[in-house]
C-alpha cells in the first residue's frame, strides 16, 4: 500500500495559495503571489532537493496541473523525476495533454485515490492543489504532511486546513528551522485524537 503525502508551503495563518509566483493563482483577488521567495535559503533548498529526489507519483488538482503543464516538460533538468513520474490529475474538465505519463481522474476522486493507494507503486505526492487536498482530508486519505511554514501572515487566501477536516492525531518524523525562519516539519498519521484534562 502506498501513502498519500501532502507537501505544502504555507504561512503562519495557513495560506497555501500562490507561494511560487505573483501570477501563479490570483483567484478571488489574491494579491500576495510570490510570498515564498523572499524567505528561501540553503536549508529549505536542501530539504526540497531531497524530497524531490525520492521515488514518487504525482497526485494534483487541475489548477496546479494547468500551472505546471507548460513549465515542467521543458525544465526536466531542474527536477529530473517529474517527467517520468505518473501524474494523476483530478479533473472533470481535462481529458488529454501532451505531457507524458498523465492520467486524468474524473468523477469520485476520493474513491479512485483510495484504489490507487491499494496498488503497488511509489508514494503519491500532492503539491498545491488546495481543492483536491480538502477532498483528500475529508475522506481520511492523507497519510503524511510535509510542511514548510513561513514566518508571515496574509489574512486571506486558500488555506490548508478548513472546516470539514476530520479530527486526526499526528507525530513529527522530521523537523528543522531554517536560517530565515522557515519551520520545516514532517507529520505522520498517529491514530485518533485522544483527550484528557491537564491535571490528570
Amino acid at each position: 500500500m502506498r501513502k498519500v503525502i501532502v507537501l505544502e508551503f504555507m504561512t503562519l495563518d495557513g495560506v497555501i495559495q500562490a507561494g511560487g509566483g505573483r501570477q501563479e493563482d490570483t483567484s478571488d483577488g489574491f494579491a500576495y503571489g510570490g510570498w515564498q521567495a523572499p524567505y528561501s535559503d540553503d536549508i529549505e533548498g536542501a530539504v526540497m532537493n531531497k524530497q524531490m529526489s525520492l521515488p514518487f507519483d504525482l497526485l494534483i488538482g487541475r489548477k496546479t496541473f494547468d500551472i505546471w503543464e507548460p513549465y515542467w516538460p521543458k525544465h526536466g533538468d531542474i527536477w529530473p523525476a517529474i517527467n517520468p513520474a505518473t501524474k494523476y490529475v483530478a479533473s472533470n474538465t481535462r481529458t488529454s495533454t501532451e505531457w507524458e505519463h498523465t492520467v486524468f481522474l474524473s468523477g469520485d476522486v476520493a474513491e479512485k485515490v483510495s484504489k490507487l493507494k491499494q496498488q503497488e507503486g511509489p508514494n503519491l505526492h500532492v503539491y498545491g492543489s488546495a481543492n483536491l487536498v480538502q477532498t483528500l482530508m475529508k475522506h481520511d486519505l492523507v497519510d503524511e504532511f510535509w510542511l514548510k511554514i513561513y514566518p508571515l501572515t496574509l489574512g486571506s487566501g486558500k488555506r490548508l486546513f478548513t472546516d470539514g477536516t476530520i479530527p486526526a492525531a499526528f507525530k513529527v518524523t522530521e523537523s528543522v528551522v531554517s536560517p530565515n525562519g522557515i519551520i520545516i516539519v514532517n507529520y505522520e498519521r498517529a491514530g485518533a485524537v485522544t483527550t484528557r484534562d491537564i491535571a490528570e
